[in-house]
Order: structure tokens, then sequence, then C-alpha cells
């Protein structure tokens, strides 16, 4: 029993004892004051309902199943629609809206913290979570200037500062948010300040470094963008429709309305989706041509000679196919083959984000991340297999798709010191030689 000698202790011993018990006992007073049990963990309200009146009077007379079905297939459309005009506006407009996504799917997220702990008066909390969100995307932004428009930055003297020292400036906005947790430290709640303090590190986690990367694949070309984030749409919508009408077998117990059918037939109609969509994209250069910044008219440029990814190709029709498709070639572009790859991961490991929000989202209680958009929930709650194919996509492009860039490494080179770029031409030019490709010239 606490607090009483054990038999054959010293006084030491047992005076040692008794105040250990007593730190024990500190502690877990202590861990009470800033932990609470599930059960006492106050609530997140209840969502609202956003439907415009338009369509609750319109549909009025349905039952609350078939109501839901026609306010998700209204607003897709239009969601749909929005964002084929934002691919028309070009490059620029669709990385303001990756970077719009992102700044909504972190308040969302934040902001359930914010709601679940709001008894607990956390200092700075809210103040500090947008601070780290300026400082990483400082940072990741700051890195793709660098990287993309060295041209760009090389005629501009106040830039060059901010490029060459950029590193360093963010590690100090980092330190200076670093300092500003700790001086906001309650004697009454450390262990819950820490748990809110990692909680916003994985929300930048999540969120910033993964539109970091739709980012630098849409630089990639814009089929490397569209072609991803169109078939998790896909698979999100098609898996919905065979789910309603013929789900019968239950998925997964985190997400209850997810079936076996809906699932399957989602897959099957993905791939094909991403097949067809991959072919339509590859013939244009606008979708196909990396994206590059052209300093002389300070604009977005898609325009090259397209890879042999984008170029037609006869490729053997395996023997099981043939008596299917009755031919021994087909022609497709190579794109196509990767775009499979694409779908199915978007189908068969895509989902797993959806499933691993439903858990965060039981975790705390509510039924969406928030109510933004009528019949889906919060921005986060359509993104949040996005995020996961973006990662994949960057993965699987530096893997098995791009080798060294070319003009890339040119921008870098122009940007050094002349002594430094004649180094270099002359390290080429000795291994030009070597290789044969070049005559040594005759002067010595």
């Amino acid at each position: 029993m606490a607090g009483l000698r054990r038999r054959g202790a010293g006084p030491e011993e047992a005076s040692g004892g008794a105040a250990g018990d007593k730190d024990m006992d500190l502690g877990d007073r202590c861990g009470d004051l800033d932990l609470r049990n599930n059960s006492d963990i106050p609530e997140v309200p209840p969502s609202t309902d956003s439907t415009p009146e338009i369509l609750k009077r319109a549909l009025s007379g349905l039952s609350s199943r078939w109501k839901n079905w026609w306010i998700r297939g209204i607003l897709t459309l239009a969601m749909i629609s929005l964002f084929f005009l934002i691919i028309y506006l070009g490059s620029f407009m669709l990385m303001l809206l990756v970077l719009s996504i992102q700044v909504k799917c972190f308040h969302e997220i934040i902001t359930i913290g914010y709601r679940v702990y709001h008894s607990y008066e956390l200092p700075w909390f809210r103040s500090l979570s947008w601070y780290f969100l300026l400082c990483v995307n400082y940072f990741f932004y700051g890195e793709t200037v660098a990287d993309y428009f060295a041209t760009f930055v090389q005629r501009r003297e106040q830039l060059q500062f901010l490029i060459r020292y950029h590193r360093f400036i963010s590690f100090t906005l980092y330190l200076t948010g670093f300092c500003m947790f700790v001086l906001s430290l309650v004697k009454r709640h450390y262990r819950l300040q820490f748990y809110m303090f990692a909680w916003i590190h994985v929300t930048l986690l999540i969120t910033v470094t993964q539109s970091h990367l739709v980012i630098q694949n849409l630089f990639e070309g814009m089929i490397w963008f569209l072609v991803p984030i169109s078939s998790v749409i896909c698979n999100d919508i098609t898996a919905y429709i065979f789910g309603f009408f013929f789900g019968r077998t239950p998925l997964i117990k985190l997400s209850p309305k997810k079936t076996w059918e809906g699932f399957i037939g989602g897959f099957f109609s993905t791939v094909a989706f991403g097949f067809i969509f991959a072919c339509l994209l590859a013939q244009h250069q606008y979708f196909v041509c990396p994206v590059e910044y052209n300093s002389e008219t300070n604009r977005f440029v898609t325009e090259c000679e397209p890879s042999e990814l984008f170029q037609l190709q006869n490729y053997s029709v395996p023997p099981l196919l043939k008596v299917v498709l009755g031919r021994e070639t087909v022609t497709m572009y190579p794109f196509q083959m990767h775009s499979i790859a694409l779908s199915t991961f978007a189908s068969l490991i895509g989902p797993f984000g959806g499933f691993f929000a439903s858990g965060f989202k039981r975790a705390f209680k509510i039924k969406d991340f928030a109510d933004t958009i009528p019949g889906h929930g919060g921005i986060m709650d359509r993104f949040d297999c996005q995020y996961l194919m973006a990662t994949f996509v960057h993965v699987y492009i530096t893997s098995f798709i791009r080798g060294p860039n070319p003009s890339k490494l040119l921008k870098q080179l122009l940007v050094l010191q002349p002594e430094q770029q004649l180094n270099v031409y002359k390290t080429l030019k000795s291994h030009l030689i070597e290789k044969g490709i070049l005559q040594p010239s005759l002067r010595g």
C-alpha cells in the first residue's frame, strides 16, 4: 500500500519511498490538470446546414437519402465546372487554388483543436498556429522560387539577398515562433500545450508539405497534376454511385457507408477513366510540357517538343487480349501505361486517406471537418485523399520518370560567378573530349 514502509526497509529507504510516492502523487495530480479522458473532452459543436434555401425548397419532397444524393450531385458538378475554368485560366491560377485549399484545410484542422480544448484557454494557440503556417510556407515557396525562377531572381538585387540567405531567414523565423511557444507555457497545462504544439506540426506536415508536392508535380507538366487529381475525384464519385445503388457489404468499420461494391466498382471505373483521360490530355502541348517561367514576358509558358512519353508508339498485345481485341498491336501514348499505375493507387491506396480522416473525425466526435460545402462537409473532407496522392505522384516521378533537367540546370549555372561558370565549362569540355564527342583543339 502506498505510503507504508516496506518490511525490512531502512529509515532512509522508507523516507525515500515516501518521498517518491509523494512525487508520483504530485505528478498524477498535475497530469489530471492538463489531461482529460475521452468522456470529459468538450464536444465540437455540430455542423450547421449550409445548403442554399433554393435547393432546400426544390428538394423538400424527397427523403433525406435522395435529398443528400441531389445536393452532393449538384455541388459536385458545380465544383468540377469551376475546376475546369481555373485550368483554362492557366498554371498560376492553379497554384493559387492549391495555396487556398492548403490554408483552408489547415484552418479546419486547427479549428477542431481550438474548439475541443477551448475551455483550457491556452495562450497564443491560434496566433502561433498561423505564425508557423506563414513560416513553413515562406520556406517552401522560397525554395520553389530559387529552384524555378533563378533567372528572374538574378535580375533583382533585393531578391538575391533573400534567396541567398533564405534558409537562414526561414530558420530564424521558426526559432522566433519556438521561443514564443516556450514563453507561453503555463504551469497547469504543460502537457496539453505540448500536445497542441505537436498538433500544429502534424497539421503542417499534412497540409503544407503535401501542397508543396502538388505544385512540384504541376511544374513537371500539367498532366501530372490533372490525371492524379481527376482520378481521385473519379474514384470518389464512382465509388459513391456504386455504393449508393449496389452497396450491400460493409468495407471498413471506420466508414460504415463504404462498401465493397463501391470500392470495386470505383476501382475499375477509375482505371478506365485515367486511361482515357490520359490519352486526351497527351495530345496537347498545354498539358504535357513542363511549366516554366519566361522572365522576358513575365508569364508561365508551356511550350516544348513533347517527350517520348507523349508520342504515339506501337505495342504488342498480350496473347490473352489478342482474342478479345482481335488485333496484334495497339497504338497509344506511353504515358497511358503510367496512368494505370496512378489510377490504381488512387483507387486502392488513396481511399485510406479518407479512412484515416474518418478515424480522426470519430476520435473527436464530429461528422465533418467543417460545413463549407453543402452535402460534402469541409474542404478537408474532399481533399483527404488528394494529399496522399500528391506524395505518391512525386515519388513516382522521381523514381521512374524524371532524369536530370537540362533547363533547370542551366538556370542554376547562370547564377554562378563567371569564374565558377568557366570551371564548369572546362570540366564539361574535358569530359566530352574523353568520351570522344568533341575533338581536342590543336592548340595546347
